[in-house]
């Protein structure tokens, strides 16, 4: 949604899509506005409690039953398996997307993995989809004068049409972009942390081939999860991001993440977003 510095500031309901690579700020910003009068959507939770449910809840099953004493508990309905995610712990979406790569170290086979990669991008688009309902239901029946939608990182790698139109015509769409420190930082992060990734499919066997091949290896089973993780997030960060810089150009509008960490209250978070709207044109 396009629109004047003016226009912005007097929109009496105002809907914003957060855009940009985790870390670079968003949930920094949920925090810093009114949950009196911010609806605050996730993504990424509604995509575990709502959309991968039920897959979160049987790999889990899966897992548990491969334990006797939790298998006879489980069989006999002595005990049950839920789910407690929030939209500030996603652990259980994380932890169903998994990381590529040898069983004994906690990977997943290659077919496998696509598998869900496969889901989570259905359940991500559905996820976007449903923007323009929640915006209602936000304010008709939980009584929200705002609506902030904390979207993925892998939102750009969608191919659905549908999902991003959505966003753009319902919401102003912010991307939050990192500078090259900030980029590098999250490089750190990674390799100190190396957490479970969306790739589309052509971009992970792309590199999936020339990271076999740089390591002499034969099979992806053969790869250490955490290892590939550091190795493709440097190229997952610069592969998405001029498809974050074409979104914003066309549809939405840009901030430096750096001016994100110092907004501290809802009167920074407007003055930010009504001066990028200025400073596009």
């Amino acid at each position: 949604m396009r629109m004047t510095r003016q226009e912005f500031l007097d929109w009496p309901r105002k809907a914003i899509t957060l855009l940009g690579m985790s870390g670079v700020g968003k949930t920094h910003l949920a925090n810093r506005l009114p949950k009196s009068s911010w609806f605050h959507y996730s993504g990424d939770y509604r995509i575990g409690t709502k959309y991968l449910e039920e897959p979160i809840l049987d790999n889990i099953k899966r897992q548990a039953m491969q334990v006797d004493f939790l298998r006879d508990l489980l069989r006999s309905d002595s005990i049950y398996i839920a789910n407690n995610i929030t939209v500030y712990n996603l652990e259980p979406v994380s932890s169903f997307l998994g990381k590529l790569g040898d069983p004994a170290k906690g990977g997943l086979p290659l077919a496998e993995f696509k598998r869900r990669q496969h889901l989570h991008a259905l359940a991500e688009a559905a996820a976007m989809r449903d923007v323009a309902d929640f915006i209602v239901k936000a304010r008709e029946i939980y009584g929200y004068d705002h609506f902030l939608n904390d979207a993925g990182g892998s939102i750009v790698e969608l191919d659905d049409p549908e999902a991003l139109q959505t966003l753009i015509d319902h919401t102003l769409i912010l991307y939050l972009r990192a500078g090259p420190e900030m980029e590098e930082e999250l490089i750190r992060r990674a390799i100190a942390n190396p957490k479970p990734l969306y790739f589309r499919e052509d971009f992970l066997d792309k590199h999936l081939l020339m990271y076999l091949e740089e390591q002499g290896l034969a099979h992806p089973d053969q790869i250490d999860p955490d290892l590939f993780v550091r190795w493709i997030f440097p190229q997952l960060v610069r592969h998405r991001r001029p498809h974050y810089e074409a979104l914003a150009r066309a549809h939405g509008y840009t901030v430096d993440a750096a001016a994100v960490a110092r907004v501290e209250t809802e009167e920074d978070f407007i003055t930010l977003v009504a001066d990028s709207i200025a400073a596009a044109g």
